[in-house]
């Protein structure tokens, strides 16, 4: 019955896909839509993600805090919110794969990619502050949701502003159900059938186990959520970069030639995945899932921070990209000076990594289990809080309970299925979110330079 279901499951997913990666010159339409989208707001926003870089680690710091502001949660803990979503697994198994499929020189522009993205990242969190809403109960909640309609509604386009609206927020709860805890499930699964053979016949009552777990979240809110991100994100950003330095270390005789494979890979073209065009758009979508600038994801949980001045919460995601392209460096920096990626594939997932560890000790791809589970676990309930946003605006809050039970049914659910599949459903969707996105960014972007501007001339 699993098999069936799988089946018919792919197909669907393989038949959308034809549509939303369509080749353009050897580049998906949608990978394509977002590094244009990328580049273009760098430029517009006259490189602003590398003049206020230093001024973001000032208010992360606290420096700038308002406990008067409106706003449910400090700077830091919204940071850490949409970092505790954006930084999963996509940061470890997506780009182990994307090094075993596109070769070494994915690594390269993976990097580039991100530090793009961080201007398309500001942007969106600028027009989600803007934008932001109270309830009835007086909780504070944005996102593309309301910038998309009321952005789009000031400009004469109420009409395209509302659909644009609903077409983002299904595909943002069809993301929230697939890449945000179905791949992560997965791949949880994966690393621990891996590591301890003894579970191998179990991973069911693995996929369940998680799922409980999220829900013991779930039935919070976004202060819980974010207390419990506030943790957790800092630990798994420091556990696994001592593991990957540890990694790199025994291996420090192989790092200058291992970034020279790095880069001659990267500007000769000469990948696994075909030439240099593939090898970039395999780069940058990777990258996308990563990082997560243009979908509108992150935006969902800026929102909430404390703050009167919307231009600061946008200064402070830039460090976001930022952060998982560090990890993504790790990542491919340690999969490749090990040669764990020779020979794998896409449905290696997550175990390209475990042989990397491996090659420290056998005891060693326990600490990677470890980060697995942290990384997957933090970013399923950030997920979780993005998906409620897009139920509620759907649906309204009535039925949240409901919302919650479908997101850990799902939850369990990709944690038996094939790896292949749920990776191809988690693009499919969470890259979909792209489209009514950063067709909103492009038609409010004066709006976006105007704060940033006023923002600037202050400072």
């Amino acid at each position: 019955m699993l098999d069936f279901c799988q089946y018919i499951f792919s197909q669907l997913v393989a038949g959308m896909s034809s549509v939303l990666f369509y080749n353009i010159g050897g580049f998906p339409f949608i990978v394509l839509w977002l590094v244009v989208a990328a580049v273009f707001f760098t430029i517009y926003l006259r490189g602003v993600n590398f003049r206020l870089f230093r001024h973001a680690l000032q208010i992360v710091s606290g420096k700038y805090d308002n406990h008067d502001a409106t706003g449910e949660v400090s700077h830091m803990q919204a940071l850490f919110s949409a970092i505790a979503a954006t930084v999963g697994l996509g940061s470890i198994a997506g780009v182990s794969v994307a090094v075993a499929v596109g070769g070494p020189g994915v690594v390269f522009w993976i990097v580039i990619a991100g530090f793009f993205g961080m201007a398309t990242k500001f942007a969106e969190v600028m027009l989600s502050m803007c934008y932001r809403e109270h309830d009835e109960n007086g909780k504070i909640f944005g996102g593309p949701f309301q910038y998309i309609k009321k952005g789009l509604s000031d400009i004469g386009l109420p009409r395209a502003g509302k659909v644009l609206a609903v077409i983002f927020a299904i595909f943002c709860l069809g993301g929230a159900l697939g890449g945000g805890n179905m791949f992560q499930s997965n791949q949880t699964v994966k690393v621990m059938t891996t590591t301890f053979p003894g579970l191998a016949g179990y991973g069911w009552a693995i996929a369940l186990a998680f799922a409980l777990l999220v829900f013991c979240v779930l039935v919070g809110s976004i202060k819980r959520i974010a207390r419990v991100a506030e943790k957790v994100s800092p630990l798994k950003g420091i556990l696994y970069l001592i593991c990957a330095m540890i990694i790199i270390g025994a291996n420090i005789e192989k790092l200058p030639d291992t970034l020279l494979l790095i880069m001659q890979d990267a500007l000769s073209g000469k990948a696994v995945a075909g030439g240099l065009i593939a090898m970039l758009a395999m780069a940058f979508k990777r990258a996308s899932f990563a990082n997560e600038a243009g979908l509108g994801s992150a935006p969902i949980a800026h929102a909430t921070a404390r703050t009167k001045e919307p231009a600061r919460e946008a200064i402070v995601a830039l460090l976001e990209p930022f952060f998982a392209a560090m990890i993504a460096l790790l990542t491919g920096l340690m999969v490749t000076i090990t040669g764990a990626y020779a020979g794998a594939s896409i449905n290696d997932g997550v175990a390209i990594a475990t042989h990397a560890f491996a090659s420290v000790s056998t005891w060693f791809p326990v600490m990677l289990a470890l980060n697995v589970f942290i990384f997957a676990y933090s970013t399923t309930i950030g997920w979780s809080y993005y998906g409620e946003i897009a139920w509620s605006y759907m649906f309204g809050s009535r039925y949240i309970r409901l919302y919650q039970l479908i997101f850990c049914l799902a939850t369990f659910l990709g944690g038996i299925m094939q790896f292949g599949v749920v990776l191809d459903f988690s693009d499919l969707l969470i890259l979909g979110m792209a489209l009514p996105n950063i067709t909103a960014l492009y038609l409010l972007r004066k709006r976006v330079r105007s704060e940033m501007l006023n923002y600037m001339e202050k400072l």
